[in-house]
Parts: structure tokens; C-alpha cells; sequence
């Protein structure tokens, strides 16, 4: 990214496995200034809670103390609990269950977006990408199930495609994404690997560059769009 160096980069939810591997890559690349990585686990500065907005409020005002976020990802994600999994019918649908799983998947990256887009400078290529999920297409969806996991994920593309929208007016280099990583070793995925191909399994550090490498090859018209970890983009 042209002029990082004088820029930093913001990964929300890295104590999670890709969180914390997109993390470890952008320090260990090391052509930002500053990698500032929040979690809901974190304390003091580095806290973060998706579900508290004055969190969020605190961690945008405390990166808008250095240089400015050339790249923010949002890495977070809710599929299942102990108590929950993902609803196979309608007769499984919860209401309280269904406002927790949307209110980590589609408001809070909203609100991320909320306090962290007018961070972004005004030069150069700045990105902001939030993790979305295949299964979130409408297009796609061949399958029926998941039914709040399906509708988050594609609430959080139109969120991302209108927050694109509106960007553009704001700042004409800013690149507003959603980028689905495919299905990687975490404790997200643990419960339903059993049914992923040979090879379509990735580890954490794997996923995260190739997403790097997305994010890199990005362009301004694919701004509003959803991709997944080829570059491929996904009909929303």
C-alpha cells in the first residue's frame, strides 16, 4: 500500500485464529506504522466489544491518536455457542438467539464502520473489510438452514455495500469490502468440518495472507462487493 509506512492498521476481534493471524502478518510484514489489534478479551486500550459501542468509540479515539488506519479488519464472527447451533429448520428459530447472532455479524461491524471510516485517510488506497461469509448470499443459497448465521452475513453485505455507497462521497479513494475466507481451523468451523473436502480445510495463518492478498489487488470499483479468499467475487 502506497505510503504505509505512515499509516496503521486496525484488526478487530484478534484473539480470534484469523484475527490473530492477520495480526502476526501485518507486524511481521512490517510497512505500517502501527498494528493496533482489539478484542473483547483485551484490556485497558486494546478492548474492544462489539456489543458495546462506547468500546468501540474508545478504540477509534484511540487509534485516531497516530497515524491514520490505512487498513481496518473487522474478523469477528458468531455461528454457534455451547448452547446454540445453527438452525438446521424454522421450527428451531429463536428470537434471542437470533438478535445475538446479528447483532455480532451485521451491527457491530456496523458500528466499527461507524467510528472507524472517517478515520481513514484521504490518500492512497485505504481499505476497510469486514469478514462475510459464502453462505450469506442470497444467490447462493441452495441449501435452506442457518438461518440467522445466512441472514447476518447477508445483512452485513448490504451494510457493507451501502457504507460503500455512502464513503465514495466522503472519500473517493476508500475501498469498503466484505471478503468471505473459506472454511478455516478455528473454533467457529471445529463442530462441521467433518463434511469439508480434502485441501478446502485452512489454517489460520494460510487464510489470513491470502485475504492479504485480496485486500492488496483490490480496486476502487470493487468497493461495496463481497469476495472470497481467490478474489473471486460472490453475487450477494
Amino acid at each position: 500500500m502506497s505510503g504505509a509506512g505512515k499509516t496503521s492498521a486496525v484488526i478487530i476481534g484478534a484473539s480470534g485464529g484469523i484475527g490473530g493471524a492477520f495480526e502476526a502478518a501485518l507486524i511481521e510484514e512490517g510497512i505500517f506504522g502501527a498494528v493496533h489489534g482489539f478484542a473483547r478479551s483485551r484490556s485497558e486500550a486494546q478492548h474492544l466489544d462489539l456489543l458495546d459501542e462506547g468500546s468501540i468509540a474508545a478504540a477509534a479515539a484511540h487509534v485516531a491518536k497516530g497515524p491514520p488506519p490505512a487498513l481496518v479488519i473487522v474478523a469477528t464472527g458468531l455461528l454457534h455457542t455451547p448452547d446454540h447451533k445453527p438452525e438446521k429448520a424454522l421450527g428451531d428459530l429463536d428470537p434471542a438467539w437470533l438478535a445475538q447472532v446479528y447483532a455480532v455479524n451485521a451491527i457491530g461491524p456496523a458500528l466499527v464502520a461507524k467510528h472507524f471510516l472517517p478515520l481513514l485517510p484521504k490518500a492512497g488506497r485505504p481499505v476497510f473489510a469486514a469478514l462475510s461469509a459464502r453462505v450469506g448470499s442470497i444467490a447462493d443459497n441452495r441449501l435452506g438452514g442457518w438461518y440467522g448465521y445466512r441472514a447476518s452475513k447477508a445483512a452485513l453485505n448490504m451494510l457493507v455495500r451501502s457504507l460503500a455507497i455512502e464513503e465514495r462521497r466522503r472519500n473517493d479513494r476508500a475501498i469498503v469490502v466484505a471478503l468471505h475466507p473459506g472454511t478455516v481451523d478455528t473454533a467457529l468451523s471445529r463442530p462441521f468440518q467433518g463434511n469439508v473436502q480434502p485441501g478446502k480445510l485452512f489454517d489460520t495463518e494460510r487464510a489470513a495472507l491470502q485475504l492479504l492478498d485480496v485486500i492488496e489487488g483490490l480496486k476502487l470499483p470493487d468497493s461495496g462487493k463481497l469476495f472470497d479468499f481467490e478474489g473471486k467475487e460472490i453475487p450477494a
